[in-house]
């Protein structure tokens, strides 16, 4: 896929995020396992989420699940939450929530940005890299600026919301698979009885023969 068209479907995919919201949910309510471990591995999903983690949110969030006992597949695709449409507001938060815990502040008027913030330390990682085979010297100071200022915030300012937002995603999710399952399977028992009840028909017309 072409990397223009993979960042429009990333921020916009094919048939809207309604229609992605009802392919998650509809892929959800279908995984095998209890509605309780489903649901608690749609809290490690959305917990996860709200990590500073970024290209590894399936690891970590396959990890929590195993922690809080809940499904992996359902933790996998509940990291679903993060995506284009909420990084910006999850990031506001996490940042201002791990700064008010920690004591410090983030003056966006007056230090580089946070997306600055970013590409520093990533220019600074590529170029420590090719320094190991070659004469650079390497420069570690954007990196420890960028975890200082930003990742170690990040990570603790993400605890709080991220529980919080994944409880509301548990008792939300709980119920709704508990439901659907509930008539899945009232739906098969139904089919089980149709077939019998035509299995009889046709044993009794066999032996009226």
């Amino acid at each position: 896929m072409p990397l223009i068209k993979w960042v429009q479907q990333s921020v916009w995919p094919r048939g809207g995020w309604s229609r992605a919201v009802r392919y998650m949910k509809l892929r959800l309510n279908r995984l095998p396992g209890t509605p309780d471990s489903i649901a608690r591995g749609v809290f490690a999903g959305v917990f996860t989420a709200f990590s500073p983690f970024f290209g590894l949110h399936f690891v970590v969030a396959a990890l929590v699940a195993k922690v809080v006992r809940g499904n992996v597949l359902a933790a996998l695709l509940a990291t679903f939450a993060g995506n284009p449409l909420t990084y910006v507001p999850i990031a506001i938060i996490s940042l201002q929530t791990g700064h008010a815990i920690l004591g410090s502040e983030f003056d966006s008027h007056n230090q580089r940005s946070v997306v600055g913030k970013f590409y520093d330390a990533g220019h600074d990682l590529i170029y420590n890299i090719t320094a190991l085979f070659s004469s650079g010297t390497p420069n570690w100071e954007s990196v420890l600026r960028f975890g200082q200022e930003v990742f170690y915030p990040y990570l603790v300012g993400g605890l709080i919301p991220g529980v919080l937002a994944g409880l509301v995603a548990y008792f939300v999710s709980l119920p709704m698979i508990t439901a659907y399952q509930k008539r899945r399977r009232g739906r098969l028992k139904s089919k089980f009885e149709e077939l019998r009840r035509k299995a009889g028909a046709l044993a009794s017309k066999n032996k009226s023969r």
